[in-house]
């Protein structure tokens, strides 16, 4: 079976405010899953980063790795006030990720991914 490759950003926790991981990929569910798993030795396996709780899909790979490159250069008040736009009880997202909502950040503005202003 062929997967389909929908680029992605997303950010891991190992709690609510806690430690956090910002990663891009291809296959959203299976690499939440290899975090989960600890199939990645190192950062995410030591500190037990391992809930997926914000994300979003791009149209291309470049275009994820660009908004990945710019995430990981807000300050962390930034990124824990995005997490909590979109995912308030810093609930895990990994059974529920959904590529079409977060691919047109018009749909719901909270998505919308600038400079750290949202």
């Amino acid at each position: 079976m062929r997967e389909e490759k929908q680029p992605a950003v997303y950010i891991m926790a190992s709690r609510r405010r806690g430690t956090l991981y910002i990663g891009v990929t291809s296959a959203l569910w299976y690499r939440a899953c290899n975090h989960k798993n600890k199939a990645f030795k190192g950062f995410t396996a030591d500190y037990e980063v391992n809930i997926l709780v914000c994300y979003q899909h791009f149209q291309t790979m470049n275009e994820a790795i660009r908004r990945e490159k710019q995430f990981k250069a807000w300050q962390r008040e930034w990124k824990f006030r995005l997490i909590e736009n979109m995912n308030p009880g810093w609930k895990d997202l990994h059974n529920s990720i959904d590529g079409i909502a977060t691919l047109s950040p018009e749909r719901d503005p909270s998505l919308r991914w600038g400079d750290g202003r949202l």
